[in-house]
C-alpha cells in the first residue's frame, strides 16, 4: 500500500483557509457597508429633528452640543462645561441626583440660551446613559427641545417674562451662594473631618442639612411659581386611586411607621391629575407628618356630607390653634417650629393655588392636639 502523500492535507486545508478567508473579508466589506449606511440614515434623521442634541463624557461635561435642523448654522457655547451648568435646571436636585445614580433623565425642565447675547429658552431635558466597549459609563446623550409658549395678549406675555426671569434668578442667584456652602463644608468633612471631634462633625452636618433643607425650599418656590402658567390637562379623574397611589409612596419613604389611611372608594372629580396628585401629596403627606406623635395615627380622605363636589383630608395629629388657619396658606407660614416637624412652607400655599385655578377652594379646620381637617372643592367628575 503506497504511502499518502503530505500534500494530501495541506492542499485540502489550504484551500479551506483560503475560503474561509474570502468569505470573512466578504463579511467584514458587508458589515463595513451596513455600517455606513446606518450611519447615513442616522445623520439624515439627526438632520429633521427640531431639538438639540447633546453629548457628555463620564464627568458629565458637555462634549457635544448640536442645534435643531432649522439652526444648523446657529453658533453653539458652553463645550467642555458642566451638563448642570450649561442647562440649567429648574430642581437641580433631581437632576444631581439622576446622574449620581447613572439615571436616564426624563423630561426635566430647565433654562438654556445658545449664547450670551441671546434670550434664555426653556426647554425639557431628555437623556441616556452611554457605555464604552468595555461596558464602563462612558456618560450621557440626550436631547433639549425648546417649550414654545404664546400669551393672549400683551399683559400676559409680560407677566409670563416676569415668571421666566423669577424662576431664573431663583435658580441662579438664589443657589450660588449655597453651592458655596455645600461645596466647602463637604470639602471640610472629606478632609479635615478626622481631625474633627463629634461636636465639631456635628456642626458640619447641621450646615450640610440647613444648605438641603434651603434648595428643597428654592424647589418649592419654583414649582409654586410654574402653578400659575402650567396649562390645565382636564379629565376624569379617580380621586381614591390617586390617594392609594400617594399612600403607597408615603409608606415605602417611612417603613417604620404604622398609620391608619381611611379611602373613600368612588371619588371622582375632573381635572389635572398631575396637579391634584401634587394636591394630595402635601395635604396627605402633611396628615401623614403631623400624626408623627400621635399614640395611634390615623388619616382620612372621603366626600364631605352633604357637599358631594367638597372633599376633606383629616387627621388626629397636632393640630393647630384656629386663630392662625389663614396664616398656613401663605408662603413659608408655619404653626409649628421646624425643630418639630420639618417642612418648606410652601405646601399648603401650593394646595390653595391649584384649587382655585381648577374654580374650587380650600380652607382648614382644626384643634390643637386634636387633628386638623382640610376641605378643598372640585368640579365632580
Amino acid at each position: 500500500m503506497s504511502a499518502l502523500s503530505p500534500w494530501g492535507f495541506v492542499l485540502p486545508s489550504l484551500l479551506i483557509g483560503a475560503l474561509l478567508a474570502r468569505l470573512w473579508v466578504r463579511e467584514q466589506r458587508r458589515m463595513r457597508d451596513a455600517l455606513r449606511r446606518a450611519r447615513e440614515e442616522l445623520r439624515a434623521l439627526q438632520e429633521q429633528l427640531d431639538v438639540w442634541q447633546w453629548r457628555t463624557d463620564a464627568m458629565h461635561r458637555l462634549v457635544e452640543l448640536r442645534p435643531p435642523a432649522d439652526g444648523a448654522t446657529a453658533p453653539v457655547e458652553g463645550i467642555g462645561t458642566a451638563l448642570a451648568e450649561r442647562v440649567a435646571p429648574i430642581a437641580p436636585t433631581a437632576l444631581q441626583q439622576a446622574l449620581d445614580r447613572r439615571a436616564p433623565l426624563h423630561d426635566l425642565e430647565g433654562r438654556f440660551a445658545p449664547t450670551a447675547d441671546q434670550p434664555v429658552r426653556r426647554v425639557l431635558l431628555r437623556g441616556r446613559t452611554l457605555a464604552d466597549d468595555e461596558g464602563r459609563f462612558a456618560g450621557y446623550a440626550g436631547t433639549l427641545r425648546v417649550l414654545e409658549e404664546q400669551a393672549s395678549a400683551p399683559a400676559a406675555g409680560d407677566s409670563e417674562a416676569e415668571r421666566e426671569s423669577f424662576g431664573y434668578t431663583v435658580s441662579h442667584d438664589l443657589r450660588a451662594p449655597i453651592r458655596v456652602v455645600e461645596g466647602f463644608t463637604k470639602i471640610l468633612k472629606e478632609d479635615y473631618g478626622g481631625s474633627l471631634d463629634r461636636i465639631g462633625n456635628d456642626h458640619l452636618d447641621r450646615v450640610l442639612g440647613a444648605a438641603a433643607r434651603m434648595n428643597a425650599m428654592i424647589d418649592a418656590l419654583l414649582t409654586l411659581s410654574r402653578l400659575s402658567s402650567q396649562p390645565l390637562m382636564r379629565q376624569p379623574v379617580n380621586l381614591s386611586q390617586l390617594a392609594a397611589y400617594v399612600a403607597e409612596d408615603l409608606r415605602r419613604q417611612s417603613p417604620g411607621r404604622e398609620v391608619i389611611l381611611h379611602i373613600e372608594p368612588g371619588l371622582q372629580v375632573m381635572g389635572d391629575p398631575t396637579l391634584l396628585r401634587l394636591v394630595l401629596e402635601n395635604l396627605l403627606g402633611n396628615a401623614w407628618k403631623y400624626t408623627g406623635r400621635t399614640r395611634a395615627p390615623e388619616v382620612w380622605l372621603e366626600r364631605r356630607p352633604q357637599h358631594p363636589d367638597t372633599y376633606t383630608v383629616r387627621d388626629n395629629g397636632a393640630g393647630f390653634d384656629m386663630r392662625f388657619a389663614e396664616r398656613l396658606f401663605g408662603v413659608f407660614q408655619r404653626l409649628h417650629s421646624a425643630s418639630d416637624f420639618q417642612g418648606t412652607g410652601i405646601g399648603t400655599a401650593t394646595v390653595r393655588r391649584i384649587v382655585r385655578r381648577h374654580g374650587g377652594e380650600v380652607w382648614a379646620e382644626a384643634e390643637v392636639d386634636r387633628g386638623a381637617s382640610f376641605h378643598f372643592s372640585l368640579p365632580p367628575g
